[in-house]
């Protein structure tokens, strides 16, 4: 039972750092990553699609990527979607190809990312507490239960301790990657 309840705190405390990792990708570092245009939101006939299912967004060098729309009369239809976005980037218009630079990150632009970031690594961190807390409830109702000893409650308090640690680590970890990403040059 207690292996139950370590298994599935860790399965969740890893979801948790999986998910802080989907949105620090999110947040652009000056590299141009096909990524950064997954929110922009493209009116195809009359109802509105994700950039990706009407053109194919490639990087075309580390600060530019192409975007371009299988239909030729998208383009200035995504053209338009993209200037609308909020990444605050000029896509430029080559017949059925744009190409979206990427402006250099300014310094104050830079420190508001970081906090950002550091408030992502933040919600990832309360939520392995909160899977803590939930897995340590979990032994405490098998010790009302009398379904395990109170040695053993203590002993899986542990091991989900070690569990939140490891996991806290790697959530710091993320964000110092991150961090360090944002305040390269």
């Amino acid at each position: 039972m207690i292996d139950d309840i370590k298994k599935d705190a860790a399965e969740r405390m890893g979801k948790s750092a999986e998910a802080l990792s989907h949105e620090l990708a999110k947040i652009r570092t000056g590299r141009a990553h096909p990524s950064l245009l997954d929110h922009v939101r493209v009116s195809y006939y009359g109802s509105d699609v994700p950039i990706s299912q009407v053109a194919s967004v490639a990087v075309e060098d580390a600060r530019t990527l192409t975007v371009t729309p299988w239909d030729r009369n998208m383009v200035p239809v995504v053209e338009k979607a993209i200037i609308q976005s909020d990444l605050g980037v000029n896509p430029n218009t080559a017949g059925t190809v744009i190409r979206v630079p990427m402006p250099p990150l300014t310094e104050e632009r830079r420190r508001d990312l970081q906090k950002i970031a550091r408030a992502e690594a933040e919600q990832a961190r309360v939520a392995v507490r909160n899977i803590r807390r939930d897995a340590n409830q979990q032994l405490k109702e098998l010790v009302k239960e009398k379904l395990i000893s109170e040695d053993d409650e203590h002993r899986g308090e542990e091991i989900v301790q070690k569990l939140t640690d490891q996991f806290v680590k790697e959530v710091d970890r993320i964000l110092e990657e991150k961090e360090a990403d944002l305040m390269s040059i």
